[in-house]
């Protein structure tokens, strides 16, 4: 057997000798042909069949490990089960790698088992920085990364919800309507009157107008939020607040594979302080009548059949369903029908969510697409959102020194707002459907008992209209269209020219386009209008807005020396042109806002038609320098410069320079540092910088003007001024040329560390700042025809700690639990005003105090019995104090309670924020809680006035039985009861929820492969279960309402 393999060698070595020296002679002359030695041709020849398995520490198989024959291009990658065969020279040496493990060498056998470890340093080693990518363990700045995984650990409507205690340093707040985003604050408040909001950044391009909202969670690689200044001033005036990057989905190489992730959410709405009983309600306000004449009435246990035909006059309904409770002259509450209004309004809200997507390419050629579907039904009834999402990217290798590629992102909305108070001349009242239903008291009934509908359940005197049906009375219907594109070419001068090696220019082009409609009715019958003209509104919004980029990179290495230099020109422009219509009385209900030409626009009295267009363009031109300098791989130094030039600002004032500099020392490189092996990675950083904020009209330096109509006879003609007090109704500000940017100096300490194998890691960052120039109306001189401008005075400060902990207390080789906190505190002040150090008590702004303050007049519970000496010497100042009332407090000891008793009574910012996540996984199944909370703040919950007519929800109120009540006594009046009433809504605020729990299994790829399924996970979650501390019991502070939506979902995630 061995002579004929030899024999078998022989020939085939022959044969190749035939051919290669055939090859030569066509190629030339044969005397430039080398004889191969015979020893090389059989080292090519005797290859061996590598056969191996590539695992983790733990024994998990790693999938997708690269393993290539050192020296060459022959490779391949690990399977599903972490296998993988290869044909490879004899004495040939494999390099094993793979993302976030240490990479290892080995020589090749037959067999092999590589254990590959993780590594620290470069697990998630690169982030999106803003202008280009980075190694995490490069950056100087404060900035804090969310991978995509972690984003759709949970189903969201929006990446907000997904975001919430992941990020320290960045408060989220929750909006339950569907389609509305809460808001996002990154290190607290530094303006006083200008936008908070951050800039958001979507792959490199800057939005204008919107957030991320429209976009899907599912769509998005990773969202990187730059914190300090000398991380966000390379975005220079819009970096003030801090700055979003987010990354969507591109392809990768490899086969296409196609992933499908879909989700049903199940929710109903909760309320922490539901509205009385009919019975308790009843009772309440007898109280009221007897505390507001307790010579006429009897008390409120007290009842008698007669006062009662008095006091629930006015709906002979609901008087009769209250004289149900008497039986035989005798009270029984039982009896009486209790009408849930909330009930009739509500529903178990229904969210289903859908995307499928795919990617795939080689070397030369990347795409990915995705389409998604977004369906959410609100809990309470006229309320729904639905959204589809496309969105797909290609990126081209068309030369090796070009690279060319583009994305689309495209969404189209459509969001029942529900219930609206839009055209109304007051914005007190309910603003949802289920507000205006708790406003009913529930011994009210909804029909009467032939059938027909009560208007005004309980009479006019509580001023409520019935919900039946309300949800088809009103109508806010919101379309949004939005087209985001990125589109790139670079250019790599080094691949044409050797001696440019290093050298790149980037050109980049990011449109954004959004169109959106609003139509709104409100029928006369709505609980809106209450019996009154019927409302149609029509409103139009389209933004466009660009960005050009033209980027030169330059990398070079030499020694222990590294540097990076980035310049860029940009160029972005903003426009938006909008208008609107409205009318009342339109005459037929069914036009709504499509015919509103039906009106008389110059019949004010009827219709009070109004329309109006609008047009608003703004430019910024810019040029930003960066220079990333490493030495030795230990000692990091970044440099930028950023100059921008805004439209909106006057001539001379338009242009500002804002600068950063940053310090990196990774004390982990040290040779000191060498021996200690538990620390893997610990990195100090400093950084500076000064960022901007031209949060001002675009119009706002100019002269503006009012047009409006002046009788001359019989006739009206148009006019034109400034402020004309008998024909205008708003105050133009005067045009201010010398107004130019708020400015923003912010200092950065931080620490990054990883130790015990990253089995311990996390960020520390101590941040300050100073905000000059705020831009603020200050008031001038009535006699130059305006009242106030808009000026750069005041100041403020901040300070702020910021902390990322990640621990995995317990890893074994089928258990691991893993554990991340996110705290933050932050203090924000007042340092100088427009009239510098004096306080503006008007507006609530006091130096040395926080920006939000709640100022007012504290309280010391309620009068008592005991206090009637006390209460007499109030009261003969012209007080009317008795027991049972709301107790002020007389700060300076005059026995008057006026202004000169008003105090700051708290902040209304948090001080704390947190986030705690805790994972447990086991095998294939995965259990992960989070929890997030607002720490040391005040809120203004609105207090119970007690009038004792309008409907009340369920409290502790005073009688002469129940002193040590919550709150005061209710008196029936008209006028207003307690006039302090106001000062039992002030609350310390300050909860832990348990914002969600989630249940996961995920399928052995063994038992699922020959399906044709790469991967799959079914997952059951819970939403909003409680709250672990609240000091306030009957709110959800996170909504700041008494109700909240709780849900449960059931997910599915393929991929093939």
């Amino acid at each position: 057997m061995k002579k004929r393999i030899k024999s078998k060698f022989n020939v085939n070595q022959k044969l190749l000798v035939a051919i290669l020296i055939c090859s030569s002679s066509l190629g030339g002359s044969i005397s430039t042909f080398a004889r191969p030695d015979s020893s090389s041709i059989q080292s090519v020849l005797e290859n061996i069949q590598v056969k191996g398995n590539v695992v983790d520490t733990s024994g998990e198989p790693i999938i997708g490990a690269s393993i290539v024959v050192k020296g060459t291009t022959n490779g391949t990658v690990s399977d599903l089960d972490g296998n993988f065969t290869l044909s490879v020279p004899k004495d040939a040496t494999l390099n094993i790698s793979y993302i976030g493990y240490i990479s290892t060498s080995v020589k090749a056998a037959s067999n092999l088992k590589i254990v590959l470890k993780e590594d620290s340093k470069t697990l998630s080693e690169v982030v999106v920085v803003g202008y280009g990518v980075q190694k995490k363990s490069d950056v100087t700045g404060a900035m804090v990364s969310v991978s995509g995984e972690q984003l759709n650990v949970k189903p969201v409507s929006n990446a907000f919800e997904a975001l919430q205690g992941k990020a320290a340093g960045v408060d989220i707040t929750s909006s339950e309507r569907p389609g509305t985003v809460g808001s996002i604050h990154i290190r607290g408040n530094r303006s006083i009157t200008a936008t908070q909001s951050p800039l958001y950044v979507v792959d490199g391009v800057p939005l204008s107008a919107g957030g991320i909202e429209s976009i899907n969670p599912r769509d998005i690689q990773s969202i990187d939020i730059l914190k300090d200044a000398s991380s966000t001033a390379i975005y220079g005036s819009r970096g003030a607040n801090g700055v979003v990057l987010i990354t969507t989905k591109r392809g990768k190489v490899g086969k296409m594979s196609l992933n499908y992730s879909g989700s049903v959410t199940l929710e109903n709405l909760v309320d922490k302080s539901p509205a009385m009983s009919a019975s308790d309600y009843i009772t309440w306000r007898r109280w009221a009548y007897y505390n507001s004449n307790p010579a006429k009435n009897p008390m409120g246990n007290q009842p008698t059949y007669a006062k009662d035909q008095d006091y629930f006059s006015g709906d002979e309904s609901a008087l009769a369903n209250v004289n149900k409770g008497w039986v035989n002259d005798t009270w029984d509450g039982s009896k009486v029908t209790d009408t849930d209004w909330a009930g009739m309004v509500t529903r178990t809200g229904i969210t289903s969510e859908h995307t499928l997507s795919g990617s795939g390419g080689n070397e030369f050629a990347q795409t990915f697409f995705s389409v998604g579907y977004l369906n959410n039904k609100g809990t309470q009834k006229g309320q729904e959102y639905s959204r589809y999402n496309f969105a797909m990217s290609v990126d081209l290798q068309v030369k090796p020194w070009l690279k060319l590629g583009g994305s689309i992102n495209g969404s189209w909305a459509v969001q029942d707002y529900g219930y609206s108070r839009t055209g109304q001349s007051s914005n007190s009242g309910p603003t949802d459907i289920y507000g205006a239903a708790k406003a009913i008291p529930r011994y009210g009934v909804p029909y009467t008992e032939d059938g027909t509908i009560i208007t005004n359940p309980c009479g006019s005197v509580t001023n409520v209209y019935t919900v039946v049906d309300e949800w088809t009375k009103s109508t806010d219907n919101r379309e949004t269209f939005r087209a985001l594109g990125s589109f790139y070419g670079q250019f790599d001068f080094g691949k044409m020219w050797k001696p440019l090696e290093g050298f790149s220019y980037k050109i980049s082009f990011g449109p954004d386009f959004r169109h959106y409609r609003q139509g709104i009715f409100i029928g006369k019958d709505s609980a809106v209008k209450m019996g009154s003209k019927n409302y149609a509104k029509y409103s139009t919004d389209r933004y466009l807005s660009w960005t050009l980029d033209n980027q030169i990179n330059y990398a070079k290495s030499f020694g222990k020396h590294s540097f990076n230099l980035t310049l860029l020109q940009s160029a972005s422009k903003y426009n938006k042109e909008g208008g609107s219509e409205n009318a009342s009385a339109i005459p037929n209900e069914n036009f709504e806002w499509y015919n509103m030409g039906s009106v008389d626009i110059t019949d004010a009295t009827t219709y009070g038609a109004g329309m109006g267009t609008s047009l608003s363009e703004n430019q910024l031109a810019s040029y930003m320098g960066r220079l990333n300098y490493s030495f030795n791989e230990k000692y990091l130094l970044t440099i930028s410069g950023r100059y921008d030039g805004s439209s909106v600002l006057a001539k001379g004032n338009k242009w500002s320079f804002f600068p950063s500099l940053a310090l990196g020392w990774r004390l982990d490189q040290e040779d000191f540092m060498k021996d200690i092996k538990w620390v893997n990675q610990l990195k100090l950083r400093f950084g500076v910088g000064t960022t901007g904020n031209a949060a001002v009209g675009a119009y706002s330096t100019l002269g503006n003007i009012q047009g409006f109509y002046v009788p001359f006879g019989e006739t009206l003609t148009p006019a034109y001024a400034t402020n004309e007090p008998y024909y205008t109704s708003n105050s133009v500000l005067m045009a201010n040329k010398d107004l130019g940017w708020e400015k923003t100096t912010q200092f950065n300490y931080g620490v990054d560390f990883s130790f015990l194998n990253g089995r311990i890691g996390g960020t520390l960052d101590i941040y300050h700042s100073k905000t000059n120039d705020l831009l603020l109306a200050m008031s001038i001189p009535t006699l130059t025809g305006f009242a106030s401008t808009n000026a750069n005075v005041g100041k403020t400060k901040n300070f702020g700690v910021d902390l990322s902990l990640n621990v995995i207390p317990v890893r074994t080789r089928d258990f691991e639990w893993s554990s991340t906190f996110n705290g933050s505190y932050q203090k924000d002040e007042i340092v100088e005003l427009s009239n510098g150090k004096e306080d503006d008590i008007a507006n609530e702004w006091f130096i040395g105090k926080s920006i939000g303050v709640v100022y007012g007049t504290d309280n010391d519970g309620l009068w008592q019995e005991a206090d009637a000496e006390l209460m007499a010497k109030f009261n003969a100042n012209g007080h009317k104090f008795e027991a049972g009332k709301v107790k002020p407090v007389d700060q300076n000891g005059d026995f008057v309670i006026d202004s000169k008793d008003k105090k700051i009574l708290g902040n209304t910012t948090p001080n704390w924020v947190i986030g705690w996540t805790n994972n447990f996984s086991y095998k294939g199944l995965e259990l992960a809680i989070e929890l997030n909370g607002r720490l040391g703040y005040m809120v203004n919950q609105g207090a119970e006035g007690q009038y004792g007519m309008y409907n009340q929800r369920e409290i502790d109120y005073w009688t002469p039985d129940n002193t040590g009540a919550e709150y005061q006594k209710p008196i029936y009046s008209t006028a207003g009861g307690d006039e302090f009433s106001s000062l039992l809504g002030f609350r310390k605020a300050s909860f832990i929820k348990v914002r969600n729990i989630s249940l996961g299994y995920n399928f052995d790829q063994k038992l699922i492969r020959n399906l044709g399924i790469s991967s799959l996970k079914v997952y059951a979650q819970a939403k909003n279960l409680g709250n672990l501390y609240s000091s306030v019991d009957f709110m959800d502070l996170d909504l700041g309402t008494t109700y909240y939506n709780r849900g449960f979902s059931f997910g599915l995630q393929v991929g093939f």
